[in-house]
């Protein structure tokens, strides 16, 4: 990716669009290397996705200013119960904090203010946190209508995918040439998920879940991570049932990792010792169909389909005794009159 800068000034949108306020339905949905590294570029994006290819999946400056504006002016996609009447252009300046300070000397709490102002409830048993997964995990919460990831929440939604930070010559927003956690590590994207992960943790209730991805050869569970220092450690108990571990393997992929392995191990051994209640489940079943969608003749998806078949043929078995016992017995009281 070799876009020219640009400068993103909120000012250029009409007056409508920069005191817009947010109203919205108050129905909840139905339904070695640092931890920053795989975060960068956006929201944790996956190590499926390597570095290399982030031209392919980064956004032009320009669309990427425009994105930032509009994302704050439309809110999340399904929003919940909280997030009503928000201010966008308080929350768009209090983004833009980013502008006053060194791309290298911006810390999560910079973006204390900016959370305040966006973030809202998250419906209970909803929150979905992960690694090394995020494609697969934003496809299964379908825009918070299943599950709710950080990228669902408004705070989280805002930056997901994108890049940021001051112009080294001018007062705009630069989206290409910005430090990565290995430049330093108080850069304005890694210092944002920080302080956006921490609070979602902290709002997260009942059921828990967590996806990993136990293809990934470094491991399922980083233990240095952004789920590991920026999100357990916020977890607050009280308001927590259970949580529940979907390890799950990509399709033709290998299987590093699975629940009571390696890193996974750890995990489960962090969570018992924290005095969680917790289950492991390997290749989550509503996850894996979701998979096999674009790999339905893989093998891999074969034994599902011919588990799903013997279902189908277990339950009309079923069904059909259902209706022939009460014939047989029918028919031997007439025999018997």
């Amino acid at each position: 990716m070799a876009p020219d800068r640009i400068e993103a000034k909120p000012s250029a949108l009409d007056d409508s669009q920069r005191v817009t306020t947010i109203r919205v339905s108050a129905d909840a949905p139905n339904s070695g290397q640092s931890a920053a590294n795989s975060r960068q570029l956006g929201y944790r994006q996956s190590l499926q996705i390597p570095r290399a290819r982030k031209g392919n999946t980064a956004r032009q400056p320009r669309e990427q200013g425009r994105l930032l504006a509009s994302r704050v002016r439309r809110g999340p996609s399904r929003p919940s119960s909280g997030c009503r009447d928000k201010n966008c252009t308080a929350i768009w300046e209090a983004f833009k904090v980013v502008l006053d300070k060194d791309p290298c000397s911006v810390l999560p709490s910079d973006y204390d203010l900016f959370i305040n102002l966006s973030r809202h409830s998250i419906p209970r048993d909803k929150s979905l946190f992960w690694e090394n997964n995020h494609l697969l995990v934003t496809s299964f919460g379908e825009n918070g209508r299943r599950f709710v990831p950080l990228c669902n929440i408004l705070y989280g939604r805002v930056g997901d995918f994108l890049n940021w930070c001051r112009q080294t010559n001018a007062s705009g927003l630069d989206y290409q040439s910005c430090p990565t956690s290995g430049d330093c590590e108080n850069n304005p994207v890694d210092s944002f998920w920080k302080s956006a992960s921490i609070q979602y943790a902290r709002d997260s209730s009942g059921v828990i879940n967590v996806m990993l991805n136990g293809s990934e050869p470094a491991g399922a569970y980083p233990v240095k991570g952004f789920f590991a220092d920026f999100e357990i450690p916020y977890l607050q108990k009280d308001k927590i049932t259970r949580i529940e571990i979907w390890v799950m393997h990509e399709i033709g992929g290998p299987k590093v990792e699975s629940c009571g392995e390696g890193s996974v191990k750890l995990l489960e051994d962090r969570l018992d010792k924290m005095g969680f209640q917790y289950s492991c489940i390997d290749d989550y079943t509503p996850v894996k169909l979701l998979q096999c969608v674009e790999h339905s003749t893989h093998p891999d998806c074969a034994l599902s389909s011919a588990a799903a078949s013997t279902q189908r043929e277990a339950f009309y078995a079923v069904r059909g005794a259902c209706f022939i016992f009460p014939l047989l017995a029918a028919f031997t009281s007439v025999a018997q009159m």
